[in-house]
């Protein structure tokens, strides 16, 4: 039982650097989502100005990664708040 009690306690201590690594956590993500889209859509615009055609069917894949990029990031910031609010 007392262990258990020392463990809770160290684990208070270190509490306030929980919660910066969070926060810390959560601007990296939207960082790195806000890169990678940016990347995306150089790449796409690139893409569409070598082959005017094919503008649907990369606008198509453009959409689908930008949103695989944005839910990896939501999930981050959604996980780095919990231990914030935890």
């Amino acid at each position: 039982m007392s262990t258990l009690l020392i463990v809770l306690q160290a684990a208070l201590e270190y509490l306030a650097f929980a919660k910066i690594g969070a926060a810390i956590g959560a601007g990296l993500a939207t960082l790195g989502a806000g890169i990678g889209i940016g990347n995306i859509g150089k790449s796409a615009m690139e893409a569409i100005a070598r082959q005017p055609e094919a503008t649907g069917d990369v606008r198509t894949s453009m959409i689908i990664a930008a949103a695989l990029v944005e839910g990896v990031a939501f999930f981050a910031c959604v996980v780095c708040l919990l231990i914030v609010f935890m």
